[in-house]
């Protein structure tokens, strides 16, 4: 997936209440039980059905790397929807989201301003406006680029305007070459 996509994810996946199940088995379990039945779940994975039964009896406890991978990520899909749900909201209603990055930030200006691209390394609470934008996006399947043009926007407000006190005539932000990227609600 992308880097805003899985920084999103993996702020929601903190508010969890509990463990998302680690084994192959017990992951095997948990998407039976969802999808109420090994046809299902078979077709989901691209696997035997005869394979998730033997794996929901234990006959079978590691997986292929490529098997396990796919089943840790349809899993983590679906664990908590309810508590994923809450936490989307709290941030997009009243909580709004932390971003700590450290990339190549600049701006457009007028003549005779500052505009020069350079590493910051920034840690900028956004407003849950911004928070609700980002989530909104990604639901819709926004891809990478428009998620980073999202942060851009909300960083020309949030820290370069300063809410509107200063750099009123910023044209645009330039938000590349991001080496860290992390959320937190």
């Amino acid at each position: 997936m992308s880097m805003f996509g899985d920084g999103l994810d993996a702020a929601v996946h903190e508010a969890f209440t509990r463990p998302a199940p680690k084994t192959a088995p017990a992951q095997m379990r948990y998407l039976v039980k969802q999808y109420k039945g090994t046809k299902a779940v078979a077709q989901m994975l691209r696997i035997p059905q005869r394979t998730v039964e033997r794996y929901v009896k234990d006959q079978i406890k590691k997986p292929r790397p490529d098997l396990a991978a796919r089943l840790e990520r349809e899993v983590k899909a679906r664990w908590q929807p309810k508590i994923r749900a809450r936490a989307r909201k709290k941030a997009a209603t009243t909580g709004g989201i932390l971003i700590d990055t450290r990339a190549r930030l600049g701006y457009t200006a007028p003549i005779g301003s500052t505009d020069q691209d350079r590493i910051r390394h920034l840690t900028v609470a956004l407003p849950p406006r911004h928070a609700a934008r980002l989530f909104a996006a990604q639901e819709a399947g926004a891809s990478e680029r428009e998620l980073q043009e999202i942060a851009a926007e909300a960083l020309k407000e949030v820290y370069f305007q300063d809410g509107g006190r200063r750099a009123g005539s910023l044209e645009e932000v330039r938000f590349t070459d991001v080496e860290h990227l992390e959320f937190d609600l």
